[in-house]
Parts: structure tokens; sequence; C-alpha cells
């Protein structure tokens, strides 16, 4: 969750161009009394921005609880901050094909793996970068991506 220290820091970044029109309503120079009613009117008329402009960052999992996940899914291993896996297909149009499956799936859950390919190989790594570190998305998303091809 972003703090008010966080707004107030770089209101633009949350509010667009709704601060110029707020603060600049006051006049030439606003006092400290008016920028703070500036403010509150910001958070007011800006509502709809902010809750737009807002994500939850998911929670980063505890070794204990990676530990666990990881033994739920075949074939993936962990290594540092991510999980991946290497999924060999018959020749690289087959590789391809299952590149392709990736994007609705990738694209449902809001979370998009790193993908390496090499002729006849892909390998997805998967870590939430923004948590940095590794969430339950990352493991719903492995998941995911083992049952198109097990």
């Amino acid at each position: 969750m972003v703090s008010i220290i966080n707004i107030l820091s770089n209101p633009l970044k949350y509010f667009q161009g709704t601060i110029i029109y707020s603060l600049g309503s006051f006049g030439k120079i606003p006092s400290f009394g008016h920028l703070l009613s500036g403010i509150a009117l910001i958070l007011i008329t800006a509502q709809p921005i902010l809750a737009e402009k807002i994500k939850t960052i998911p929670m980063v999992l505890t070794e204990t609880q990676i530990s666990q996940k990881i033994h739920t899914l075949p074939g993936w291993d962990l290594e540092g901050k991510e999980i991946k896996r290497v999924f060999k297909f018959p020749d690289f149009i087959a590789a391809m094909d299952f590149v392709n499956k990736l994007v609705e799936p990738a694209e449902a859950a809001g979370h998009h793996p790193d993908i390496a390919i090499s002729y006849n190989k892909v390998t997805i790594s998967l870590t939430t970068h923004d948590a940095g570190g590794l969430t339950d998305k990352d493991f719903a998303l492995a998941e995911t991506i083992s049952q198109l091809v097990d």
C-alpha cells in the first residue's frame, strides 16, 4: 500500500493533472494552510485515480512456505529468488507452440514469466519483481503452466 508520505513526495505520479488544478486555484503562491486544503481536495477529487494507481503488492513467502510449495510442483527448482523449470519438446515448432499457450494464462493472472528458448527447450523463470521475491502468484502460475504439458 502506498503511504501518504509517498503520495505527498510525488503527487503527480498518483493524481496526474488534478494537483495542478487544485493547487492552482488558490492563487499565485498558496500558504501552508491552503496547501494542506489543496492536498485534502486532491485526495477527495482524485480518489478514482488513486484507486486505479495503487496496487497491493503481494507478500514475499518465507523460506518454509517456499520449501513446502516447491515440493508440490514436480520439475520446478528453486534458484535464488526464482522458481525455474526446463520443458523439452520434440522440436522448435512444438517449443514455440508451448510458448504461445503461455500467453493467455499469464495475461489472466497479470503475472508474466521470464522465458528462454533454445531450439526444443523452453526455460520458464518465475518471481514477483514488485515484491522482491517469490509469492503465491509465482506458484499459482507455475501450477497452471505445468498443467499445459503434464
